[in-house]
């Protein structure tokens, strides 16, 4: 018995061991599926895109750049899923004489309205709300005391539908976002204001129209669409969107930016506002001391998901790649938050997240702040450009524009010489 019992106690602990083994072998493989996934601003080297084929392209950005005195920018291009390209020009930081990286992380302004729109699609998947629901009084996302009492000026804000919100028809009068120090004189506040202040001066007045029956671009739609992320998902909105929706698309190193250069990531770039008027302006806070429009005279992380998030082109470009429909990049939202996301009406209707979604012309995504200037341009035929700049012009929100005609020309002149490959992968 006694030597029956020690067979049986060896055969025990060997298949203890070998399960043992088992399991340590499942969790190294999860481990290292985990870890397969590219960082790619820790592995995109300017290196890897200095082709020959494509000097000449690089001469006509830096002209570009010349002309427009940018200091440095930032380029990302991908077909049918697949990065081909992602460059670095000028300078991250002129004065500590950084030379730009693809790694390099820049503001993205309004194309964080993007990232916010794919949040709420995400949401949207998993039940937790559809766009056609209200957001304001009985039965809204933001039914409590506090919007109750601002919203109860006008019954039309129990119209406004997370699809107002998305499309910027909900009929806000004031958009204050960038004018903080009025509003802090404005409501005779001794601190800058905060969101809530900004939700009290906005809401408490009546609505411009009917919702839905009319459009007006707005920064503080989108504040509030970051409120309604944060209570649906139970979670701080910027939380959510890295674990939620940025990380599961494969983007590592986007963050909600800072409003000072002493506030800025290791390897985030430094900003430059044009000269002339304008460049130095009060800060935010109302202290009364000036300071370089870029750096204080907004208050950045106020703006969340309107315009605070700060990334590098190519890991915009994995962003796009993932909301597209492609099935080169498994996408994080259903087919039908896609289609929904890029439905076409007219010129003067809004897309979801995107400015225009024309099946003619294709996409895009414009943003601009003091010191930044960005374009996602997504083309009929899968090419998508992206553009961030760490210097601001003079023509401010119409710059993009100039931006698409250069990506217009290289398109035409050296599309095809684009290298066949994933840097993705």
């Amino acid at each position: 018995m006694k030597k029956r019992h020690i067979t049986i106690s060896c055969i025990a602990i060997a298949a203890l061991v070998t399960a043992f083994a088992i399991i340590s072998r499942c969790s190294v493989d999860y481990v290292q599926e985990k870890d397969t996934r590219v960082r790619l601003n820790d592995t995109l080297t300017n290196a890897m895109s200095e082709i020959p084929e494509l000097e000449k392209m690089d001469a006509r950005i830096r002209k570009f750049m010349t002309r427009w005195h940018i200091k440095g920018a930032s380029l990302a291009i991908t077909r049918n899923d697949s990065l081909l390209y992602a460059k670095g020009y000028g300078w991250a930081d002129e004065e500590k004489g950084i030379l730009m990286e693809p790694g390099h992380i820049l503001r993205m302004a309004s194309v964080s309205k993007l990232l916010t729109a794919a949040g709420i699609m995400v949401l949207q998947d998993r039940d937790s709300l559809s766009i056609k629901d209200t957001v304001f009084g009985p039965g809204g996302i933001l039914d409590d005391p506090f919007f109750n009492e601002l919203v109860k000026c006008d019954r039309n804000y129990r119209k406004i539908t997370v699809e107002h919100l998305l499309r910027h028809q909900a009929g806000f009068r004031r958009d204050p976002l960038f004018s903080s120090v009025d509003v802090k004189n404005q409501l005779g506040l001794d601190h800058a204001p905060t969101k809530e202040d900004h939700y009290g001066l906005v809401l408490s007045r009546r609505l411009r129209w009917v919702p839905g029956t009319s459009q007006k671009y707005s920064n503080f739609s989108y504040l509030l669409l970051s409120e309604v992320i944060e209570k649906v998902s139970g979670m701080p909105y910027d939380e959510f969107m890295k674990k939620e929706v940025l990380e599961p698309a494969g983007c590592f190193d986007m963050h909600i930016g800072g409003t000072y250069y002493a506030d800025k990531r290791p390897n985030e770039v430094r900003y430059y506002t044009h000269e002339g008027d304008g460049k130095y302006v009060e800060e935010y806070t109302g202290s009364g001391r000036m300071v370089e429009r870029c750096y204080g005279g907004t208050n950045l992380p106020l703006l969340s998901g309107a315009g605070a998030w700060c990334a590098s082109p190519a890991e915009i470009a994995r962003f796009v790649a993932s909301i597209d429909g492609d099935p080169g990049v498994a996408d994080i939202i259903s087919n039908e938050s896609f289609l929904q996301m890029i439905e076409y009406f007219d010129q003067n209707t809004f897309s979801l997240g995107w400015n225009d979604t024309d099946p003619a012309k294709g996409w895009n995504r414009t943003g601009t702040l003091a010191g930044t200037s960005a374009l996602v341009r997504y083309y009929p035929d899968g090419e998508c450009w992206i553009m961030i700049t760490n210097t601001s012009t003079y023509r401010g929100p119409r710059f993009p524009k100039y931006t698409e005609a250069l990506f217009k020309e290289c398109r035409s002149l050296y599309s095809d010489k684009m290298p066949k490959r994933n840097l993705f992968e």
